[in-house]
């Protein structure tokens, strides 16, 4: 498994990061342990989660299973880089979410305690609040980084302009401020390419894409339709609406010899901007079928082909839409 440096850091990850949203809900803790056993021998040791998952207002499901997997030991803590996630209520009372400092501070304590770890590696704000001033939020993440309870600090679904003033905010005190941003972004979904990539890109910020298979559709839709769990009329709801451009790109995958997954993910990993794809498998043969990405070099003939199937905003803003 390639590394590369988190955004303008030092800090090496795998080129694929491990999504655990699934794990409780739709993954039971032991195939879960299974799950992140295997992903540190294939060489991921760049793991996601969020206070949220876990589907039980409050209780952060999937950091408890994490927290107990890394009880085992043997050095699973040290080896792998630990990101979570604050933002989302956890709890009915009104400061049991968003990013006042006094629940930064309360959700970080308890993170560290469901996740039985001293410290959190990369602590990412789940959303913008435009609530919250940018001086209480820094104040806070700094106390954070003092105390050695956070390592470094990302952002999740910010606009260019929140990245921009996040940065300026940091930088008038003396703070690192943002590393990563963890954003919507696959082939169907491209409006990020608009301004929060640049923004990105001058910043020294690196991307996470979530949802990199949009939901599975990027992922062999059409076969999966016939047989298997998008066979319901839910998703073939879904698959009717882009029917044309996902029968153009399973064609062009069998042409090039690939799993349509793998050329989605080998096409946001040849963006320079984009650190890893998070990957969230259900199943160990999930998992292990996405280590074929990173060793897929798409030619620029393919590429052209890619953007003209599914077609992003016409570039970086302003000249996307003017002269």
């Amino acid at each position: 498994m390639e590394t590369t440096h988190l955004g303008r850091t030092g800090l090496k990850v795998s080129r694929l990061c491990l999504g655990t949203m699934n794990f409780g809900p739709l993954t039971t803790e032991p195939d879960s342990f299974a799950i992140m056993d295997q992903a540190l021998e294939l060489g991921i040791n760049f793991f996601d989660t969020a206070n949220v998952y876990g589907r039980k207002e409050g209780e952060g499901i999937t950091e408890q299973i994490i927290g107990r997997w890394l009880a085992q030991g043997n050095g699973r803590r040290e080896k792998i880089v630990l990101a979570t996630k604050v933002y989302g209520g956890m709890g009915p009372r009104p400061n049991e979410s968003q990013l006042s400092a006094l629940h930064i501070r309360q959700a970080c304590e308890g993170s560290l305690r469901r996740l039985q770890t001293d410290h959190i590696d990369l602590y990412q704000m789940h959303h913008i609040d435009n609530e919250t001033p940018w001086e209480e939020i820094w104040q806070a993440m700094e106390v954070l980084v003092q105390q050695g309870k956070v390592v470094y600090v990302g952002s999740s679904n910010f606009a260019g302009w929140n990245i921009a003033h996040a940065q300026g905010a940091a930088a008038s005190r003396h703070f690192m401020g943002l590393v990563s941003e963890q954003s919507l972004y696959n082939l169907k979904a491209r409006t990020i390419e608009l301004e929060v990539i640049p923004a990105c890109r001058a910043f020294g910020l690196g991307i996470i894409p979530w949802s990199p298979l949009s939901g599975g559709l990027l992922g062999g839709a059409l076969q999966k339709a016939q047989k298997g769990r998008r066979a319901d009329e839910q998703s073939q709801k879904e698959i009717d609406k882009v029917r044309p451009q996902l029968e153009k790109f399973e064609a062009l995958c069998k042409e090039l010899g690939e799993k349509p997954a793998d050329v989605s993910l080998a096409w946001l990993l040849h963006n320079p901007v984009v650190t890893a794809p998070i990957i969230g498998p259900r199943t160990m043969d999930q998992l292990k079928g996405s280590l074929r990405a990173v060793e897929i070099k798409l030619a620029a003939e393919t590429l052209t082909k890619l953007d003209e199937i599914w077609p992003g905003p016409g570039g970086e803003a302003p000249k996307a839409y003017a002269w």
